[in-house]
């Protein structure tokens, strides 16, 4: 099979980590029997210096052409001064506008040999599980279109106020509710929505659809939380959680969260989807992939970065967008060896290591370590 993915390395790390992924994916191409033809574009901080704007329309416009989107990282300080409608950032709303994702799934997971490098006690983890043997498995589903990032906002003519607005629809919570769901039917079979229904009208609507939504998964544990007290869970007995659904701005607050407790931010990959409908041909939806670090522009081209998490985005493309279950588990068994094998990038490294075995490698390092692992050849 031939696919078409849209390359946005984007600034800082973001080339330095993409370019190890389109490695290994190829490597999983030649394996399985795949070809994947790559499309690259700008976007962000690169695109502004370029063009003047943060998402050009060609570059909306081919990325609509292509399978699905694998993304580097946008932003930096270089661009902080200019005003908001031109910041990098808005590249990143106007490419999930414009390709129709609306539920980020971010899963966050304590892999085995990354035990000593999460901040929690052992004994918090030890609830859940013995010591050693994975920790933690969860996945926030995050609603990515609406909200208070895309509510009315502005500023009183005086100046000395201002007010952004939380509005969502129907249609905007059920589809990621679905979505959410869906996800829950192939793990563990629970589900949290967390919303603040005891203050505001729009976690209220959040609670309605989703009590009645749950009437139609019946095998499915539903459960619901304030946001206040998740955000206390995640750290005090993140075992508990299996899928975490939620809006936009609790669900960008928490996934950030969920992320320093693995060990790494440099460890966890995400997707954005839509509705499978605008992908026709394929078995899954077009989506966009991304590591969920950032930029990171002080380490940018200095072989440090840690591209594991793009390499998972890229398993997630496989899996999600193309079907492509097998070719996806075999590329995470292999960031599963090297990590086995005691490969450190420096965000990881010094930790976790009671038999001595480890070694610290670089970005490129740790990418041909993962191709090779792939292959066999380890």
């Amino acid at each position: 099979m031939n696919y078409s993915i849209a390359l946005v390395p984007g600034d800082g790390i973001g080339p330095d980590v993409v370019a190890q992924a389109t490695e290994v994916l190829d490597a999983a191409g030649d394996k399985f029997g795949h070809v994947f033809n790559y499309v690259e574009l700008e976007a962000g901080g690169c695109a502004i210096d370029h063009t003047g704007e943060p998402l050009p329309p060609e570059t909306l416009e081919a990325a609509k052409q292509c399978d699905a989107l694998l993304l580097g990282a946008v932003g930096g300080p270089k661009w902080e001064t200019l005003p908001g409608n031109l910041r990098p950032e808005r590249a990143l709303l106007g490419l999930r506008a414009g390709l129709g994702v609306y539920a980020n799934l971010r899963p966050a997971a304590l892999l085995p040999q990354l035990w000593s490098a999460c901040p929690l006690k052992d004994e918090v983890l030890a609830a859940d599980n013995p010591p050693g043997t994975g920790g933690f498995d969860l996945l926030i589903v995050r609603e990515l279109t609406g909200g208070i990032y895309f509510g009315k906002r502005g500023r009183s003519d005086d100046g000395n106020s201002a007010f952004d607005t939380e509005t969502y629809s129907k249609v905007e919570i059920e589809r990621v509710l679905r979505i959410a769901y869906a996800a829950a039917e192939v793990r563990r079979k629970k589900l949290c929505m967390v919303d603040k229904a005891n203050v505001l009208e729009s976690s209220r609507l959040w609670r309605e659809l989703t009590q009645a939504l749950s009437r139609e998964y019946p095998h499915i544990e539903t459960s619901y939380m304030y946001v206040d007290n998740c955000a206390m869970q995640l750290v005090r007995s993140p075992g508990q959680f299996d899928v975490i659904v939620t809006s936009n701005l609790f669900g960008d607050i928490l996934s950030d969260e969920a992320s320093v407790i693995t060990g790494s931010i440099g460890m966890l990959a995400s997707a954005s989807l839509g509705d499978p409908a605008s992908a026709p041909g394929q078995k899954g939806p077009r989506g966009i992939y991304e590591p969920i670090h950032g930029s990171a522009p002080d380490i940018a081209g200095r072989d440090i970065a840690n591209p594991l998490a793009a390499i998972l985005s890229a398993a997630m493309m496989l899996r999600y967008s193309f079907g492509l279950e097998t070719e996806a588990l075999a590329i995470e068994a292999a960031v599963n060896a090297v990590l086995d094998a005691g490969l450190r990038t420096a965000d990881i490294a010094g930790r976790g290591d009671p038999g001595g075995t480890e070694r610290i490698v670089g970005t490129r390092e740790m990418g041909a370590a993962v191709l090779k692992a792939l292959l066999g050849e380890g």
